[in-house]
């Protein structure tokens, strides 16, 4: 495989950084300053993102603000490791949540070769509970960041992505017009209501 041959502890220089927490956070936005940083001082970076995320564009990593950078979409994590050119510094992976199970070997292979590895998406999902392969990513990062957004209903620090519309399915894709950012009291209030009915 491609890291196997890269692997030189003398001069190992990767980890892992995870930038997670609900919608409307800013983790697309700081994974974006993080890598436009990592160009500014030379480095060689290059940017992963799913390809059934197509809501702001289909090859390009967009915030909510409409920041943006260049990136590739890829059908599964195994495709990033075959794409990944010798040289680069910096990898950057957006919407991690919407990868398989294998993202974690992924970034620690990428990681252990000398990378450093930042990836970005929903620690949660719109029931509250731990999202794809993120929650291993974190156990593995040397570097977590949780940001929060505005609790949409009473101000506080927001950290999870209430679905508005009905129904079970995991991954459904939207914006404000199907999820809304609460802070966990309204979460809890919202979930019993749902209950009660």
């Amino acid at each position: 495989m491609f890291l196997e041959s890269k692997i030189d502890l003398s001069s190992h220089r990767g980890w892992i950084e995870v930038i997670c927490g609900s919608m409307f956070s800013g983790k697309t936005e700081e994974l974006i300053r993080r890598l436009k940083r990592a160009r500014i001082a030379r480095q060689k970076v290059e940017i992963f993102k799913p390809s059934v995320d197509i809501r702001y564009d289909i090859e390009n990593v967009v915030s909510h603000d409409a920041s943006s950078i260049p990136s590739t979409p890829v059908e599964s994590s195994s495709q990033i490791l075959l794409m990944v050119n010798n040289d680069v510094d910096v990898i950057g992976i957006d919407e991690a949540q919407f990868f398989d199970s294998e993202l974690s070997s992924v970034c620690n292979q990428l990681a252990n070769s000398g990378i450093r590895v930042i990836v970005a998406g929903l620690d949660m999902d719109f029931m509250g509970k731990p999202f794809g392969p993120i929650p291993s990513i974190m156990a593995a990062a040397e570097y977590v960041t949780k940001v929060h957004a505005i609790c949409i209903r009473c101000g506080n620090l927001a950290h999870y992505s209430h679905r508005t519309v009905a129904g079970d399915k995991l991954v459904v894709l939207g914006e404000k017009d199907i999820y809304e950012p609460l802070c966990r009291r309204c979460f809890i209030e919202d979930q019993g209501k749902h209950q009660n009915k």
